[in-house]
This record gives C-alpha cells, sequence and structure tokens, in this order.
C-alpha cells in the first residue's frame, strides 16, 4: 500500500490553534504533483511565523502529548458525564474532541430549534447535528459538544443545564 498511502497531518486540534491551518502531507512521489495542483488552487500556504512555531511544536518532548492525552480523556469523562446527567444521550468519541449526542428526550421540532434554545435560555452553546450530514435531516436529533474547555467552563455548564427538562417531565 506504500505507493498508494497518502497521510495527511495538521497542527490545529494537537496544538490547539485551528484558526491556523498548518498542515502536510506524506506521499509517494507519484502522487505529489496531482497534491500540489489542489493545494495551489484551495490555498497560498501558510504564513511563515506559523510554519515557525509548527516547527517548534513538533519538537516538544513525549510528556507533552501524553499530557494533553490525559487532559483530554479527563474532560471528556467529565462531560460525558454531565451531558448524560442531564438526559442526553450520548455517544463517547474515540478520537475527537466532541461529543456527538441525541437530543429527542428534549422535544424539539429539530437540532437547529434546540440548540438555539439552549443558547438564550440555558446559556450553553452547541452545535446542530444536521450540519454533519449530507442529508440534513439524519441529523435533525443530535447536538455536537466540544470537551477542548476549562474546568470552570464545564462546570459552569453543568450548572447551566440543571435547568433543561425532558419533555413530559414535570418540575416541582
Amino acid at each position: 500500500m506504500a505507493d498508494r498511502t497518502i497521510t495527511i497531518n495538521g497542527l490545529s486540534k494537537t496544538y490547539s490553534v485551528t484558526g491556523w491551518r498548518v498542515g502536510w502531507t506524506i506521499s509517494p512521489p507519484s502522487l505529489t504533483g496531482a497534491i500540489r495542483k489542489v493545494h495551489d488552487f484551495l490555498t497560498v500556504g501558510a504564513a511563515a511565523p506559523l510554519q515557525e512555531a509548527g516547527s517548534v511544536a513538533l519538537g516538544l518532548p513525549e510528556p507533552y502529548y501524553a499530557t494533553l492525552a490525559a487532559g483530554y480523556q479527563r474532560r471528556r469523562d467529565v462531560l460525558l458525564e454531565i451531558l448524560a446527567r442531564h438526559h442526553f444521550t450520548i455517544y463517547k468519541p474515540l478520537g475527537a474532541y466532541y461529543i456527538m449526542t441525541d437530543i429527542g428526550v428534549f422535544g424539539f421540532a429539530d437540532d437547529v430549534e434546540f440548540a438555539r434554545y439552549l443558547v438564550k435560555e440555558i446559556g450553553v452553546a452547541a452545535v446542530p447535528g444536521s450540519s454533519f450530514y449530507k442529508t440534513p435531516g439524519a441529523g435533525r436529533t443530535k447536538l455536537r459538544f466540544c470537551f477542548c474547555k476549562r474546568d470552570e467552563t464545564l462546570a459552569e455548564a453543568d450548572r447551566r443545564l440543571v435547568r433543561l427538562v425532558p419533555a413530559g417531565v414535570r418540575v416541582h
């Protein structure tokens, strides 16, 4: 497979610089020409200072990565517990810093309506799931939450979500 394998990577998630758009590809020489043409049509190139910073980041010692992964896993587990306790159906991620949930229990018409309600009435932001589907209707009962946040932010979301009540449940 080596003569047909293309590896694509970037700095965005690992180094918390999602707006930088610094990345690279590794591929056999027979494929690099096509990759360069596509790249040339889609982007001019990342700014030199961002590339320099990326070069330094790639040289960080191994403990950096172990600490980073442990921190993400801990925050993932915290948010999984928060969302489950507040009646979301959760799908445990294995390699992203987002948690996809099902929101059917809350009784809203769709994900966009519920996401707006969460922001306006509860004070918690999430991304409508329909934006991740080729056919938006397939994601109408899904919301995506991000856990690459400070501990204080996750705790505050937990506090605010107390006001969220599933459809058909009476609050006394």
